[in-house]
């Protein structure tokens, strides 16, 4: 089973409801929905990447060593493996998520992206 990637909470607890929704018969990609309130958390995508689509809310995430991004509704996000940063919510954040793991044999983090072209190559869209 894979797991979600690390994230730690820097401002108190964080209520999360989350739901699987799939999972591959190999484990390196799963997919759901989760809801998160307010808050900041620090997230290290060590071993697993994300795509997220917000739903609701907003929230703004920052790579380390990059400027600040806006998502609200309809923004889609990709964080790559090696990819750290914090994410403070503003407001009650409900995402679609695909959490994926290239493969289990190369599990070496490359060196997370230092540039908000980077963070912004999510393709943001609405």
């Amino acid at each position: 089973m894979i797991a979600p990637p690390s994230a730690t909470p820097l401002s108190g607890d964080i209520t999360v409801r989350s739901r699987r929704a799939f999972e591959s018969k190999d484990g390196r990609i799963a997919s759901g929905t989760l809801e998160t309130e307010i808050g900041q958390s620090r997230w290290e995508f060590f071993n697993n990447g994300e795509i997220i689509h917000v739903l609701s809310g907003a929230m703004t995430v920052q790579c380390d060593r990059g400027e600040e991004v806006l998502l609200s509704p309809g923004h889609t996000a990709y964080f790559p493996i090696g990819w750290t940063g914090t994410w403070t919510v503003h407001e009650r954040l409900r995402k679609v998520f695909v959490v994926y793991n290239a493969s289990s044999s190369t599990a070496r983090p490359p060196k997370a992206k230092a540039s908000s072209s980077q963070v912004r190559g999510l393709g943001f869209g609405r």
